[in-house]
């Protein structure tokens, strides 16, 4: 019997940018209820230092290649992405869970003109490549008749941030694509689940200069996403505090929220090396 109808396999999730922060918390988690692991990340020793974290979640001495299959890759390498999604599906068949969840986080100003560049970067990382990571296994789920297709967005999606010129688009627009596919994938047994955290001590927020109310800790948040994932709900704020603080957001006059937000202090910039001619 194939990997695709074998009914002896545990569940498979993938998750993305699984070297780290939120990711990794995510793996360890699955890895805990026995799922088998696809763990995806640009950096391959980070990757494997958390298929060992999640091995040993497992019981495991090491990392079996049957439970916890890695891939080193740039999702933004779309086409070998996909040949990647392919051989897994082929080996190991679809996954019930997919998770989006890889993502980047600079502060940027648009009057310089060096910036630009680092707001592509960040809208191609949080909003591309996450539907780049989703579309190989929109058509398998579909033809199954079930699957789990998850996103990681952002509070910060929900309003226009100082600083956050790019990364509070890329959100908005990851919110409003997994709409889309929602809305397009109704009735197929597919769910699409959109979670926006809000601060989670992770490498993304470590050099915050302001506070961060509601700080979750990565395991933390891991456990309460699994069960909005479980649940199939198709938004949801994680803590529960931070979803009243973004509807407040969503709802207040613009002619309130931009004095209140102009004094903010913002995310640093990403640094620029000097051009060497």
């Amino acid at each position: 019997m194939n990997a695709q109808t074998d009914a002896t396999h545990p569940p498979t999730v993938l998750v993305t940018g699984a070297s780290s922060g939120i990711g990794a918390a995510l793996a360890q988690a699955y890895a805990a209820r026995g799922w088998r692991l696809v763990l995806v990340g640009r950096r391959a020793e980070a990757l494997r230092a958390t298929a060992e974290a999640c091995a040993r979640v497992q019981g495991m001495q090491g990392v079996d290649p049957g439970r916890i299959r890695l891939i080193a890759l740039d999702l933004l390498q779309t086409e070998a992405w996909r040949e990647q999604a392919g051989a897994l599906v082929q080996a190991w068949g679809c996954p019930q869970v997919v998770i989006a969840n890889a993502g980047i986080s600079h502060g940027v100003d648009l009057a310089r003109p060096e910036d630009l560049a680092a707001a592509r970067e960040v809208m191609d990382s949080n909003w591309l490549a996450a539907l780049a990571t989703l579309a190989p296994f929109i058509a398998p789920m579909r033809a199954r008749g079930n699957g789990t297709l998850v996103g990681v967005a952002s509070v910060a999606g929900v309003r226009g941030l100082p600083g956050h010129a790019a990364y509070s688009a890329s959100k908005a627009a990851l919110i409003h694509a997994l709409e889309s596919l929602r809305v397009e994938l109704r009735g197929s047994g597919v769910r699409v689940v959109t979670i926006s955290p809000g601060y989670v001590a992770t490498p993304l927020t470590a050099g915050n200069p302001f506070p961060m109310p509601f700080l979750m800790l990565p395991d933390v948040f891991a456990r309460r996403a699994l069960r909005v994932i479980e649940s199939g709900r198709a938004y949801a704020t994680i803590p529960w505090p931070m979803a009243v603080v973004s509807k407040l957001l969503h709802v207040l006059p613009r002619a309130w929220y931009d004095p209140i937000m102009a004094g903010q202090r913002r995310k640093p910039r990403k640094p620029h090396k000097p051009h060497q001619p």
